[in-house]
């Protein structure tokens, strides 16, 4: 029995463990008929043309973990940004782990996907907002919608600030021979309210694992949401993050990619505007070595007008890995008066690593601002010899140069423990001591 065949017959024992007579039913059964139609997305489409989940699919990945597995504080202690308070909402194999989490219903919800899908009080929410932006198209997003239970519910009503960042941990124990997790994350900012959150998925050690993640984010009239994603998984851990971003007017919307580390990984990041006078901000900076592959795929749907999107990716690519942009920015006809730049740079260190770009613009309107970029070279030599003939040693003045093209990213996060954080991420990434004091 293949993957497909097994995610299949294993929604009728899902569908046991929940309410069949929900709302959710018929929208958990039309996604899993979607996924039955069209199977795991191959490089026949075109927007997976440079990413191949085949060789991923072939380990028998248990669906199900067939127990609640524990882990201590002192195991993953490194992996949270413990220099300052935070919520924390901590999984473990999928399953909600109440003695690492620290949620809050005091005047914002941070806390369980579950209990907002099953507790008549968030109904309203639910049906609001569930599913309403996530693509009923994609195979892999319909796929999460039917098995959709647990992850992370963020509501912050209309001016209300959060006090503290919040943190969403996914931890893999490795205590199944092969893993596949599918988190549901839904995330509502209301009027005037601001939000900072970390995401992170981590393995704890080297058995296969697949992650198939959904996160919707709903930024209502001039909401703050800084979103933050932390990609440095071991070897064996492949992820697929599909986020969908809905804007209302004079909203702001920041969402940072760090790709680090993982077998594969490929984002799907899609903003959609419902208002005017707002901002998109899609940042990432990738770091690959092996044969490392990160897939960026992006898409910002301009279809108001006044309205400005942002997007600056950087990869570094060593060794045989590979990486992939694919950034479509959509413009309709009623979208006049926009400003939307796109930019992808990238250094490429050997001969066998790979970037595949492929900016697009699609324009209706004819009174916009637009434009897009790619560029793909190596380290400038004069640079390095410059540095080298002041007394810096080659590996750092190498180390330094690609720290200064990652810089313009770096400098776009907000918390500064968390750029410290991310600094020693791609100091320990490069093999030095950058030795800044941040």
């Amino acid at each position: 029995m293949d993957l497909k065949e097994k995610l299949v017959s294993s929604f009728m024992a899902f569908e046991e463990r929940v309410d069949v007579h929900s709302d959710l039913h018929d929208i958990r059964t039309t996604a899993i008929k979607n996924f039955e139609n069209k199977g795991f997305p191959t490089k026949k489409e075109e927007a997976w043309k440079y990413t191949s989940l085949n060789a991923i699919l072939k380990n028998d990945f248990t669906v199900f973990p067939k127990q609640e597995n524990a882990i201590e504080f002192n195991q993953v202690k490194k992996y949270f940004l413990h220099e300052i308070d935070t919520y924390k909402l901590v999984f473990i194999d999928g399953v909600f782990s109440s003695h690492l989490s620290s949620t809050t219903h005091d005047g914002i919800d941070v806390c369980l996907m579950s209990s907002a899908l099953t507790k008549p009080k968030y109904k309203m929410i639910i049906d609001t907002y569930f599913n309403q932006i996530a693509s009923k198209d994609d195979s892999l997003t319909s796929l999460n919608t039917a098995f959709a239970m647990e992850g992370a519910f963020i509501n912050i009503p209309k001016k209300k600030v959060a006090d503290k960042p919040i943190e969403i941990m996914f931890f893999s124990t490795g205590n199944e021979a092969a893993l596949m997790v599918q988190p549901r994350n839904l995330v509502i900012v209301g009027e005037n309210s601001h939000v900072q959150i970390i995401e992170r998925h981590q393995s704890l050690n080297e058995n296969p694992v697949l992650t198939n993640s959904v996160t919707e984010i709903f930024a209502q009239k001039r909401a703050i949401v800084d979103y933050y994603k932390i990609q440095n998984d071991n070897s064996e851990a492949n992820l697929v993050d599909n986020t969908y971003v809905s804007q209302q007017q004079e909203s702001h919307a920041y969402v940072h990619t760090f790709s680090f580390g993982g077998n594969l990984t490929r984002n799907n990041l899609n903003f959609y505007h419902f208002g005017e006078r707002l901002t998109s901000t899609l940042n990432g900076i990738s770091i690959l070595n092996d044969k490392q592959h990160v897939d960026h795929y992006t898409l910002v749907n301009h279809a108001q007008p006044n309205c400005e999107s942002f997007q600056d990716y950087k990869g570094i690519y060593s060794d045989r890995s590979t990486g992939v942009f694919n950034g479509k920015v959509l413009v309709e006809k009623e979208a006049q008066k926009t400003n939307a730049f796109q930019k992808s740079n990238n250094i490429l260190l050997s001969d066998k690593a790979t970037i595949n770009a492929k900016p697009q613009l699609e324009i209706f309107a004819d009174d916009v601002k637009c434009s897009h970029g790619c560029t793909v070279g190596q380290l400038d030599e004069t640079a390095m010899f410059y540095m080298q003939s002041r007394g810096i040693p080659q590996k750092e003045a190498k180390a330094l140069l690609m720290y200064a093209f990652s810089n313009a990213v770096i400098e776009s996060i907000k918390i500064p423990e968390l750029k410290q954080r991310i600094t020693k991420i791609i100091a320990t990434k490069l093999g030095v001591n950058l030795g800044f004091d941040l």
